[in-house]
């Protein structure tokens, strides 16, 4: 009786054991999680323009080498070291009292020129009032003619003397080295006191004194190959605009993106034969002197036509391995499995990842909630709601 007893209490617990686990099984069915929400929007179509991305230097439009053009010792120095100046500001001071004397002394023997002219054109006046007389025979024609080589020479002698007198002229205003150009000027290669050497040696004899750049506007110089100016010349002749300046984009090496508007101005005439290369240089702007001669930067140039392009935010494109892609719905509200679309990226325009192949401009793309698939899960798709607009000012109150 006990064993039997055993038996049947057996078969009552495994009856209830199976009773509760069907309850089990059938609350847990019940609260099966709903399809999780994610967003979903068209691609953005936009007219683009490809560009291609090159390193480069900035360079100076103007560069002048100061170098004294007279001798003599350095009298003053009018200017601080890297500070900016402008077209005829004085920069030196040559002392320039020996070319003041020099000076003087050339303008006395101008006077005395000019006084040896004066009494050459009183005698020869004289003497063709003679010669013009039929019945004198007062003056002979050789006489006549010494006094008109008299005159012609002091009259040599007068300009050889005006001319002296504007050498010296020249060599005092030597002295006052003034600035060619607007710019920014390096530091003093000479000190007050020092002897200078000028004069027509040029640069190999006379004394660098300083060294001035331009500032606004500036350069920026880079390099790109052989296949890339066959591409650019061929666009820019079926576009018309082969002798107009390209606008171009620029970015230092701290900024992100490219803030900076220029334009392309200058392309060299011949590829250089040990790079493959050729030099293009663009110009911008400067007013605040941020760009400086020497400085790296990254310089954006447009190697297509405007063209229609999708668009769809960084978020939206998944990887798997080497391949991107991303996901896509079919319109309306209910729970879908969202089907996996592989794409091809361009470059990033505004925020925004241009794909140049495996989506259609009526696809709907996941833009949010991505990792809310799962592989064979449903979601629900809702549409990307546009950012609210900016609250209007309010009113104020009437005085």
């Amino acid at each position: 009786m006990t064993a039997a007893f055993a038996r049947i209490s057996l078969v009552a617990f495994s009856l209830v054991g199976l009773t509760l686990a069907g309850c089990s099984e059938q609350k847990q069915a019940q609260q099966a999680p709903p399809a999780a929400p994610v967003t979903v929007a068209l691609p953005t179509t936009r007219s683009i323009t490809d560009t291609d991305e090159y390193v480069g230097r900035f360079t100076a439009v103007d560069l002048v080498q100061v170098y004294a053009r007279v001798s003599g010792y350095l009298q003053s120095i009018n200017f601080t070291d890297g500070q900016l100046v402008k077209q005829g500001d004085l920069l030196f001071t040559i002392d320039k009292r020996p070319f003041q004397v020099a000076l003087d002394q050339a303008q006395a023997n101008l006077a005395k020129a000019q006084a040896d002219l004066d009494f050459a054109q009183s005698d020869l006046q004289r003497a063709q009032t003679l010669i013009d007389d039929k019945t004198s025979n007062a003056i002979s024609k050789q006489a006549y003619d010494q006094r008109l080589q008299s005159e012609r020479s002091a009259r040599a002698s007068v300009s050889a003397a005006q001319a002296a007198v504007h050498a010296a002229q020249l060599d005092v205003e030597f002295t006052d080295l003034r600035s060619p150009v607007t710019g920014r000027i390096g530091d003093r290669k000479v000190s007050v006191g020092n002897l200078v050497t000028g004069g027509s040696g040029g640069t190999n004899t006379n004394t660098l004194l300083a060294t001035i750049v331009s500032m606004d506007p500036i350069y920026f110089e880079f390099t790109y190959d052989e296949a890339s100016f066959l591409r650019y010349q061929r666009m820019a002749k079926a576009m018309g605009v082969a002798d107009k300046p390209v606008p171009v984009r620029l970015a230092l090496i701290d900024e992100k993106g490219f803030p900076h508007e220029g334009t392309l101005n200058f392309v060299d005439n011949q590829i250089d034969n040990t790079t493959g290369t050729i030099r293009g240089r663009a110009q911008f702007a400067n007013p605040d002197g941020l760009f400086t001669p020497g400085m790296f930067g990254r310089i954006e140039v447009p190697s297509s036509a405007p063209h229609e392009a999708l668009l769809v935010p960084d978020v939206a494109i998944g990887t798997e391995q080497t391949r991107k892609f991303v996901y896509v719905m079919a319109p309306g509200d209910q729970p879908q499995v969202p089907q996996m679309k592989y794409v091809t990226l361009g470059r990033v325009y505004d925020g925004q990842r241009v794909i140049t192949s495996g989506l259609g401009k009526d696809d709907l793309v996941v833009v949010n909630g991505l990792v809310r698939i799962r592989p064979g899960a449903k979601v629900v798709g809702k549409p990307e709601q546009p950012a609210p607009a900016a609250a209007a000012p309010a009113a104020k109150p009437a005085n």
